[in-house]
């Protein structure tokens, strides 16, 4: 039913200009990431989750990638995730995940009950009608298993941007509360009297909506779920410096969209668990290559041999634990530090981000964490 709450009844943060104001409690019953309501059984699955950039081994095809995509989400449902989400990156040859809404109905054919999603889905590369209608026909597909992560970034360089925006000059990320407003509205809350996208209707036309969380690596993420009663995702994969003070601050700052409505976040973190010390090493070494390559603007699958010979060099290995980005180690040292960052950024799940040159490696440790977590937990 349309609720007639407007489009941009948004709270902006951070000191941005303009004056959006809130919805009522009234006008946001049924908001999507307000109140926890899963269908989901949440005694039955971990509070673990998996973020997949789809990488796209050397030497392999886009095919194979995607192929992997759906066994690493398989071997995941089975270990008890709760959660596969995929990420959203453009131009680049090494990942596989530049249409994550595909990737999503693809994934939720060969899944029957862990929850699929995108984190994130960047915002300001699409419309909110187009969003609107793509995650509500994958709820036609697959009810009660679709989340949907809206991150602000472009994920992507700034050329790729101005092409995706089809060369659009407004600032993306400013316009970003107006289009989280949109987006709602076309799920289901409608527009004002008078709106000139009143009569639009983002079909197909369904009751439900996807479990709905933004997407952060700076404080304006938590900080703009909390004023405006989101659940919050916060990468401290990016910006581990900044995730616990910014999930703790989200909980202080939460303004539930209406009455009895809860915070709810969670945190991505690099973890990879291995009884082999060697398997553990070589991990590490690939996402500190990937790093550098990003950095450099190499945009390509690394190179096994190139990999090896970083985690061969007694400077990287004397060096390899100093930025605290990365949990790696045994199975039971991973879940136990890992149930550590949950307790201290006060999350309710981790998602855990594994990206490797290895894709059989990958799914061991994935489930060797939930094997640990249980008796950690």
């Amino acid at each position: 039913m349309i609720r007639g709450v407007a489009s941009a009844c948004i709270q902006r943060t951070g000191g941005s200009s303009g004056t959006v104001r809130r919805p009522s409690a009234a006008g946001a019953k049924g908001m999507p990431g307000a109140a926890r309501t899963l269908t989901l059984d949440m005694e039955n699955s971990l509070p673990l989750a998996v973020l997949d950039f789809v990488g796209i081994e050397y030497g392999e095809s886009a095919a194979s990638a995607l192929a992997g995509a759906v066994s690493i989400a398989q071997t995941v449902e089975t270990a008890g995730y709760r959660r596969y989400w995929v990420s959203e990156h453009h131009n680049m040859t090494s990942l596989a995940c530049s249409a994550p809404e595909l990737l999503i109905a693809h994934v939720g054919a060969f899944t029957s009950s862990i929850r699929v999603g995108a984190a994130g889905m960047m915002l300001p590369n699409h419309s909110s009608l187009k969003v609107a209608e793509t995650f509500r026909t994958l709820l036609a597909m697959y009810p009660a298993r679709i989340d949907l992560a809206l991150g602000r970034a472009p994920g992507t360089d700034p050329l790729t941007a101005h092409v995706l925006r089809r060369g659009m000059v407004a600032d993306a990320a400013a316009e970003f509360p107006a289009q989280v407003g949109e987006l709602l509205a076309f799920l289901g809350d409608g527009f004002p009297d008078g709106h000139p996208y009143q009569r639009l209707v983002a079909a197909p036309l369904i009751e439900e909506r996807p479990e709905l969380f933004v997407l952060g690596s700076s404080p304006y993420g938590p900080q703009f779920a909390a004023v405006n009663g989101f659940s919050a995702v916060f990468a401290h994969h990016m910006s581990p410096e900044l995730a616990i003070p910014a999930l703790r601050a989200y909980r202080r700052q939460f303004t539930p969209r209406e009455e009895g409505a809860q915070p709810y976040s969670a945190m991505s973190v690099l973890a990879f668990a291995s009884e082999n010390q060697d398997a553990v090493i070589d991990f590490e070494a690939a996402w500190t290559l990937t790093i550098q390559n990003i950095r450099r603007g190499i945009r390509e699958p690394l190179r096994p041999e190139a990999v090896r010979e970083l985690a061969s060099s007694p400077d990287f290995r004397t060096s390899r634990k100093e930025d605290g980005r990365m949990v790696t180690g045994e199975p039971k040292a991973v879940a136990e530090r890992l149930l550590e960052l949950k307790h201290e950024a006060e999350v309710d799940e981790i998602v855990v981000v594994t990206p490797s040159l290895d894709r059989e490696r990958r799914k061991a440790s994935y489930a060797a964490i939930a094997d640990a977590w249980r008796p950690a937990s």
